[in-house]
């Protein structure tokens, strides 16, 4: 069941890093700021959520809408100020933001207030979700988040709690690979010279490469199977494509528990 699990301590929680994020949580919705490479991002997740909702479950889109998410449930899971959350919701679906910072969800919640959308944002865990949730979720998504977690496998035991119940859901993830290129340039080059993240945002031991990532994902009762890397590009900032050298997507579906 998708509450399976309860009275479990809340394993992923980082408190270091959400006492980070709830410094710069004002920062969010400033694109030229220092989530200015999440804004850039943002398009390229929306467009890999989008082809493997497709790909997977082709029932829960309608290509010829202007809403084509419509009757999706969906939970981002470590939302922040709301980057992913806003365009999935004006696609059509039910989106649930959830994170653990309460800067980054006061934020959420004041811009989506501001920009009349209808998002479900609270203040907890994947964990805490789990254990409340009842029916699970469509979709559930874990973007720029893996990295920053205490514990990854306990983390992905929660999402897959998140899934629901009757049948298959979706997992999404986009995160950081382990190599010295990636350290590299997605830790110092990114936070220290480019500042297209905030200083120290990232533990570089962290990092995770996509073998490790779907062996612990299985193990949880995520099947991931497909990666594709996320490449910069000088026309949009992001493009898909690529080995996973830095930056990847993952995604495939959820064992119903």
């Amino acid at each position: 069941m998708a509450n399976a699990g309860k009275n479990r301590n809340d394993t992923t929680i980082d408190q270091d890093e959400i006492a980070l994020f709830d410094k710069i949580g004002a920062d969010w919705w400033d694109e030229k700021g220092i989530f200015r490479a999440l804004h850039r991002l943002t398009p390229v997740r929306i467009q890999y959520i989008r082809q493997h909702i497709a790909r997977l479950r082709p029932d829960s889109i309608d290509r010829h809408s202007p809403q084509p998410l419509a009757g999706l449930s969906v939970v981002d899971i470590g939302c922040g100020g709301g980057l992913l959350a806003e365009p999935l919701t004006r696609l059509g679906a039910n989106v649930t933001g959830i994170d653990m910072s309460e800067a980054a969800i006061s934020a959420a919640i004041e811009h989506a207030t501001a920009t009349n959308l209808s998002i479900n944002y609270q203040l907890m865990s994947a964990e805490a979700l789990a254990d409340k949730q009842d029916t699970g979720f469509d979709l559930v998504i874990a973007s720029e988040i893996i990295e920053h977690v205490a514990n990854r496998p306990a983390f992905l035991a929660a999402m897959a709690a998140l899934g629901r119940t009757d049948k298959p859901a979706i997992a999404v993830l986009t995160t950081i690979s382990r190599n010295m290129i990636a350290t590299a340039l997605a830790k110092y080059a990114a936070e220290y010279l480019l500042r297209l993240a905030p200083p120290g945002a990232h533990d570089a031991s962290k990092f995770v490469s996509p073998a490790t990532l779907q062996h612990e994902a299985s193990a949880a009762g995520i099947d991931l199977d497909d990666i594709t890397g996320i490449r910069p590009s000088i026309i949009s900032g992001f493009a898909l494509g690529g080995p996973p050298v830095i930056n990847y997507a993952a995604a495939g579906l959820i064992r119903p528990q």
